[in-house]
């Protein structure tokens, strides 16, 4: 079987193009997700030789972590903007990444073309989980390596974004993106098609000078929180102001000494 082609219209095909548009901003963000990268490639046990597709890649960091151990990777984001940002900081690094603008939905590539499949804090914003999953593991051969990075529910990342989600509600039919954060809905959401699942929490530290400061940069880079911003700014000034005083209360609970601590989740498991 080659690669899938979908044979319809995406229902979602709106919801993707403000995704992308939404994650443009995201550059700035890149030098808290390099440790990570690392973290991750090193829990996949990536090894040279390999063959890596990185789903979401953004700015290349995951991508260009294996290929620095001479992995053959191939990296596939939504947005334009940063696959650019990606490719340049694979030039710069001396390396070699085949970058895709593509859809975690319906990955352009044939089954079992890959050893290693690796998603950092991407594959999750995919709207539907079951078509991503799917995807995913179709193109990974038998007793190939899925494994990725995802923000648990109920930690500063899922509880932030959960408080946006009640100020700009997504579209009913979308699960939320930090359902992945939960062992139980990830082994639910790969089943009978994987073995030797495995989980390990890790933390990123997040340089924060105060609460304010740190919520101001999140609307500046974070796609979801660009349109939340954008949309009461012109709807409900009042009512952003409210968001603004509840997102900061939350980030100080979660900082100490001019750092805010992001704890995430990372997955294993072996295609069966």
């Amino acid at each position: 079987m080659n690669a899938q082609v979908s044979s319809s219209p995406d229902p979602f095909l709106q919801f993707k193009q403000a995704q992308k548009q939404g994650w443009a901003h995201f550059a700035p963000l890149e030098a808290l997700t390099i440790p990570q990268a690392a973290r991750l490639v090193r829990h996949a046990k990536v090894k040279a030789g390999d063959r890596v597709l990185d789903v979401g890649c953004g700015t290349g960091v995951v991508s260009i972590t294996a290929a620095r151990m001479g992995a053959q990777v191939t990296g596939l984001d939504l947005t334009p903007e940063l696959l650019q940002r990606a490719r340049e900081n694979a030039r710069a690094s001396e390396v070699e990444v085949d970058f895709h603008e593509g859809d975690a939905e319906n990955l352009p590539f044939g089954d079992s073309s890959f050893d290693v499949v690796l998603s950092q804090y991407g594959h999750i914003f995919a709207p539907r989980p079951e078509i991503a999953t799917a995807e995913m593991l179709r193109v990974l051969k038998s007793g190939g390596t899925i494994a990725f990075a995802t923000w648990p529910p109920e930690l500063y990342v899922g509880r932030s974004s959960a408080l946006a989600m009640k100020y700009l509600p997504p579209p009913a039919d979308v699960p939320s993106p930090f359902l992945w954060g939960d062992p139980g809905v990830v082994r639910q959401r790969l089943g009978n098609r994987v073995k030797d699942i495995l989980f390990h929490s890790a933390s990123m530290n997040v340089p924060a000078l105060s609460p304010q400061l740190h919520r101001t940069n999140v609307e500046r880079t974070v796609g979801s929180m660009v349109k939340l911003v954008e949309v009461l700014s012109a709807s409900d000034p009042a009512k952003l102001q409210e968001f603004r005083k509840e997102s900061e209360a939350l980030a100080a609970e979660y900082i100490e000494d001019n750092v805010l601590r992001q704890d995430y989740l990372l997955t294993r498991a072996t295609k069966i």
